[in-house]
């Protein structure tokens, strides 16, 4: 919901209850279970039916795998031949080979039958079942025979009771059919082919047929097929059809999927989801959640009501507990198949930048809270980055991570590792200017935003520092060896041989006046805004910069190996440096004149973002008091983001129903994004039109540091956002 701020023009979303979805997974034993049928009672009991008999699931929750053991609850039910198992009244009841029967009612269902081979059922009015062993067909009531017949030419798969017209409803391999238990006539309603499951519609009112090729819709009323057989969807071969609180759930041999209002789906593939991709059964399960049987186990989805604060709050114990490294936000690898007790904490060659961006997000909730918990992440993060700058021997040289001594070899890029004066900890080189950029960005919003002065002086001094090591060194980062490194330049010789289409043309000059503004902001020192002014003025940094995105594509012909390497498609790093930039480039902006630009220089950046959808980058664009910055798409993409941050392997490029674009430079896939729980987990420097993850599954955790709780506090801090709204 969007609303008008009281303060300025921008919207802002009210922060109400929405609906998460997450999923409990129990894992069968595929080698001795061979699972069928899965129903809950209105307990919450969770039964499930296999070959070897009845099962139950066991000691699951979110993230932290179940697993599915005998049901012997009732002991006296081992020697039933049960052939199916249902929900009638919302308890549970069975079919064996002689009665349908229930342990609810005191026991007094107890219906017998004479269909031996019977395993199909469904409960009408004043507890009579229709029950089939597909091919023959028997109503019972009170262990009456009240009817039997068959289906002409055709095998029974399913049977559903309409309560609106009081008939049962069969499907065939090919034929749709009706029963009336009043007057006894069975009728052929629709003919077809390759026929799997079906349900009610539309308060039962529209029958859907699944089928091995998509599915199609019969209008109860009219008695006619409603248009063609729906193909456009996310996978074409149904095993499964449910409706649960009116809404539209299908199973396939390629995970489930639900129709959502607006005519897509919400896709469920992969481990994130489901134990298994192919799809058994789909069924109502405990509160509101829907139970899907797969060939590996059940899955629980559930659907949770929580505020966006909420939301931060369960991501903010997520990275206290799991993905804090010597004070750095990190990534969980070498992890078994998703189990959290197993992995370690990585080093990565942007522990900086991924620690700026967690401190960034921190720092605004601060601002915003007060928290005393915040407080004291900003400190844990903050010494952490300024040890960076005090662990190795070069003034004003940020090292990329550190680690304690002796594991060199273990370590990401072993021959950029380099040994500390203290021999307890080695420190790592080759510094990039996307960590310089994010340092800035962390320091600059602590000496603004944080009421404690340790941490301002703290780091104002270490904006100095660096900017100080960039100027003197003629706008470079030089490292141990007396080198700049590979991508800390600023230098205009260096910026300026780039061709003018070329993004790290515009890209450095961006970042590096942001930085300038930055450091002369809080140290006043009059070098670094001479420095901005000269680079801006006699430099062209300023044209550079301002120079739209739509210019922006592959280097020339004729220019050097070196510009067409760094130009062969949009990066989407850069973006990341350009929007943490902004932030110094606009609020510490020397003059208003310069501020208009750069404020047309980001709305241009984010205009060619747009159809990314990416959560950060409209939170960024915000802070220059525009109204049009996509706040619908930033809150859904804080809403849609999935709880679970494994790296799970994720398969979307199958689906019928996305549409594909042509390669092009931006490397966008299809015509609208999908929305981030369907996609693969990624940083914001990820292209968010990445569809597929197929290598390894479950060895890894992101942290919500810098993808989620940075854009959520940022805009909580900017005010696009609000605290919960409590109705």
């Amino acid at each position: 919901m969007l609303s008008c701020s009281k303060k300025s023009t921008q919207p802002v979303h009210e922060d109400k209850p929405f609906v998460q979805d997450l999923s409990v997974k129990y894992y069968s034993d595929t080698v001795t279970q061979n699972l069928l049928q899965a129903f809950s009672d209105n307990n919450g009991k969770v039964q499930i039916l296999s070959k070897q008999g009845l099962l139950h699931p066991h000691n699951g929750r979110f993230l932290y795998h179940g697993t599915i053991s005998p049901d012997n609850s009732y002991r006296f039910m081992k020697d039933k031949k049960i052939s199916a198992i249902g929900s009638y009244e919302n308890q549970l009841v069975y079919l064996s080979d002689s009665v349908v029967f229930s342990n609810a009612w005191a026991g007094k269902l107890f219906s017998r039958h004479t269909l031996p081979g019977a395993r199909i059922f469904e409960g009408g009015q004043n507890f009579a079942f229709l029950i089939s062993d597909g091919r023959s067909l028997q109503l019972i009531q009170d262990s009456k025979n009240l009817w039997s017949g068959n289906l002409p030419d055709d095998e029974v798969l399913e049977i559903r009771y309409n309560t609106v017209d009081s008939q049962f409803w069969i499907l065939g391999k090919k034929t749709l059919s009706t029963f009336s238990p009043t007057d006894k006539k069975l009728l052929k309603v629709l003919e077809g082919s390759s026929f799997t499951s079906f349900d009610l519609y539309k308060k039962q009112t529209i029958a859907i047929i699944g089928s091995n090729d998509g599915y199609l819709e019969y209008d109860i009323k009219a008695k006619k097929q409603l248009g063609e057989i729906n193909r456009k969807l996310p996978v074409t071969n149904i095993e499964s059809v449910k409706v649960i609180n009116e809404k539209l759930w299908f199973g396939s041999t390629d995970g489930t999927f639900a129709l959502r209002a607006d005519g897509k789906y919400d896709y469920y593939n992969g481990e994130r989801w489901l134990p298994g991709n192919k799809v058994r059964q789909i069924s109502a399960g405990p509160k509101n959640s829907v139970l899907v049987l797969t060939n590996s186990g059940l899955a629980q989805i559930e659907f949770k009501e929580m505020t966006l604060e909420q939301k931060a709050l369960y991501f903010e114990e997520q990275v206290r507990l799991r993905h804090i490294r010597n004070g750095f936000n990190a990534t969980v690898r070498g992890m078994n198949r998703g189990d959290l007790s197993t992995g370690f904490m990585e080093d990565s060659d942007n522990d900086g930048l991924w620690t700026s961006m967690y401190l960034g997000g921190e720092i605004f909730r601060y601002a915003v809270t007060k928290d005393s918990a915040a407080l004291q992440n900003c400190r844990e993060s903050m010494d952490a980055m300024e040890r960076l700058y005090d662990i190795n021997p070069v003034p004003g040289f940020p090292s990329r991570s550190f680690e304690r001594s002796g594991h060199i070899n273990e370590l990401g890029d072993p021959e950029r590792w380099q040994h500390a004066s203290n021999k307890e900890w080695d420190w790592k080189s080759t510094t990039s200017s996307d960590e310089v950029i994010g340092h800035i960005f962390a320091f600059g919003a602590m000496a603004e935003l944080v009421d404690d002065t340790n941490l301002k002086t703290r780091a104002i001094t270490l904006i100095d520092t660096v900017m100080s090591h960039i100027i003197k060194n003629d706008m470079y980062l030089i490292d141990f060896d007396g080198k700049p490194t590979m991508w800390g330049k600023w230098n205009p010789e260096y910026v300026n041989a780039f061709p003018v289409n070329v993004g790290d043309r515009k890209l450095n000059s961006s970042n590096i006046v942001s930085m300038l503004q930055t450091a002369y902001h809080f140290t006043k020192k009059e070098k670094y805004k001479e420095k901005a002014l000269e680079l801006m003025t006699k430099n062209g940094y300023l044209e550079n910069l301002m120079r739209p995105m739509s210019v922006i594509g592959k280097a020339p012909e004729d220019a050097d190996e070196h510009s067409k390497h760094m130009s062969d498609g949009w990066n989407h790093s850069d973006d990341e440096m350009y929007f943490v930039g902004y932030w110094g480039l606009y609020r510490y902006a020397l003059n208003d004149t310069l501020k208009a630009k750069y404020k047309e220089a980001i709305l241009d950046h984010w205009q060619a973002e747009r159809p990314e959808k990416e959560g950060a980058w409209n939170i960024f664009t915000a802070l220059t008091g525009t109204n049009k910055f996509d706040l619908n798409e930033a809150v859904w993409y804080l809403q849609e983001h999935p709880l679970d941050l494994i790296d799970w392997q994720i398969r979307n490029s199958h689906r019928k129903d996305i549409e594909m674009v042509e390669p092009n430079f931006r490397k966008q896939t299809t015509k609208e994004v999908l929305p981030p729980d369907e996609r693969p987990i990624q940083r914001h420097n990820g292209n968010t039109f990445n569809l597929d993850r197929t290598h390894s599954n479950g060895s890894s955790e992101h942290s919500a540091g810098d993808i989620w709780l940075l854009p959520y506090w940022m805009g909580r801090y900017l005010g696009v956002i609000s605290a919960p709204v409590n109705k």
